[in-house]
């Protein structure tokens, strides 16, 4: 999945695929989580957040389905 980079202190990237409705967030220390059946409405949300670590742990940590991303990105 194709990221975008963030200016935060948090997450370091973050990408949408929304024909499954997967978001995928790459944290500053090098982990990346897919979290499943997230709407499209949160990606733009937290996109446009003033603080996207703060939106993140307000609105998608623990809210969504989630699957850790070994380095290498593959299951």
């Amino acid at each position: 999945m194709e990221r975008e980079g963030f200016e935060s202190s948090v997450i370091a990237s973050a990408g949408y695929d929304e024909g499954v409705q997967t978001l995928e967030v790459e944290f500053v220390s090098g982990e990346v989580y897919r979290y499943r059946l997230v709407p499209r409405r949160v990606w733009r949300e937290l996109r446009s957040a003033s603080s996207a670590g703060a939106y993140f742990s307000a609105a998608i940590r623990g809210r969504y389905p989630e699957e850790w991303m070994p380095r290498g990105g593959t299951v």
